[in-house]
């Protein structure tokens, strides 16, 4: 189906062909000089520290756990309202998801007073992620941390820009991870990043990166050496020239699309204002979100289902963000997890509309959704 209003749409032009086709002919698409320098361009973004270019989020989210030495059945704390992938990269190093509930229907991230709650002799790490780019409340989650001598990752997969009391997401806790997934803020198509002040991790994730090498071919094509060891179990996680091409130019345009998509935010507020059957999380907010999406709350005596289809029928393309992950199978069946343990994010998961949002859209757009959206709900008054 062709969509008049896809979720999500990608700002690519000119400057980012003609970075791919430096690429191309310098006929190096491996990991290599451009990722180092899309490397070093995004640590200075956060502010110093180390930045390793990997293959997507997942992998960013997976080297993070596995440089912190978790044992079978240690303990990660971490949202149910996220996707999947947050919670399998515990899965990954043997660990247990331990979800904590969502601090309301205003605001749709981990609750630090949840948290505090499922702390237990075996956990060793909080794993937070900035819903929607709206980041957590991260004072009260450090401060617990630091008495329980706990590990703290950022997934900031929804996050690139979005700032908590001055600093920037993923460089809060010791380690962050981005995605650079083909509807995210930053775009590469596949692709991510993993970033951390702390030397001991950098090195250790820069070597796991690539099979437990010291170094890469870039280091050998340089004539750095000629042979390798391996020194920890490691994956295939590197990224691509292209891939890193296309982020140097998209980090560049970051600042300009989280602007235009905190306008057409704004615009969408107001215009949803007069619809009673509708909720909008997160307004007002106090920081500086990156507003990767625009999630709405459906009225529960509404059938959500039949307000999709009706924006569908006018090619506006909904999503929901997201089924809880503790409710799949296979949480369900390996931990016992089931309904009710989790009262606000099961909640919300069962009436949260995801709505277009995208630097392309423009005020027009904004107001023709939502013209439609009242359409559809007062045709199922």
């Amino acid at each position: 189906m062709k969509w008049r209003y896809p979720l999500s749409d990608v700002d690519l032009g000119r400057e980012e062909e003609k970075e791919v086709l430096k690429v191309l002919r310098s006929k190096w698409l491996s990991t290599g000089p451009v990722t180092e320098r899309f490397e070093k361009v995004f640590s200075d973004y956060l502010g110093g520290g180390f930045a390793l270019a990997v293959s997507n989020g997942t992998a960013a989210l997976h080297l993070a756990l596995a440089c912190m030495n978790l044992k079978q059945g240690d303990e990660v704390i971490l949202p149910s309202l996220t996707f999947v992938a947050t919670a399998n990269a515990v899965l990954y190093v043997g660990g247990k998801p331990v979800f904590a509930d969502i601090v309301s229907t205003d605001d749709l991230n981990i609750s630090p007073q949840d948290i505090e709650k499922k702390v237990s002799k075996r956990t060793k790490a909080i794993l937070v992620m900035h819903y929607g780019g709206y980041p957590c409340d991260m004072e009260p989650i450090l401060t617990q941390a630091r008495r329980r001598h706990l590990h703290v990752i950022e997934d900031a997969a929804h996050a690139p820009g979005a700032e908590y009391h001055g600093e920037k997401c993923g460089a809060i806790g010791e380690i962050g991870c981005f995605s650079f997934f083909s509807n995210k803020n930053l775009v590469t198509g596949e692709g991510g990043m993993v970033f951390t002040r702390n030397r001991a991790f950098a090195e250790r994730m820069r070597r796991m990166r690539s099979h437990g090498m010291k170094a890469l071919s870039w280091d050998k094509y340089r004539g750095h050496l000629s042979s390798y060891e391996i020194s920890d179990l490691g994956y295939n996680y590197r990224t691509t020239e292209v891939q890193s091409a296309l982020g140097l130019v998209q980090l560049k345009k970051l600042v300009r699309n989280n602007l235009r998509r905190k306008k057409l935010v704004e615009v969408y507020r107001k215009e949803l204002k007069g619809i009673e059957e509708i909720t909008t999380p997160f307004s007002p907010y106090s920081d500086h979100p990156s507003y990767h999406l625009l999630p709405i709350l459906i009225d529960p005596r509404l059938d959500r289902e039949r307000v999709m289809e009706g924006l569908r029928h006018d090619g506006i393309q909904t999503s929901i963000h997201y089924p809880p992950v503790h409710l799949f199978s296979l949480y369900r069946k390996r931990f016992g997890y089931q309904k009710g343990m989790l009262p606000k994010t099961e909640e919300v998961s069962r009436r949260e509309v995801t709505l277009p949002l995208h630097p392309r859209m423009d005020v027009k757009d904004v107001k023709w959704i939502v013209g439609k959206l009242r359409d559809v709900i007062r045709h199922l008054r």
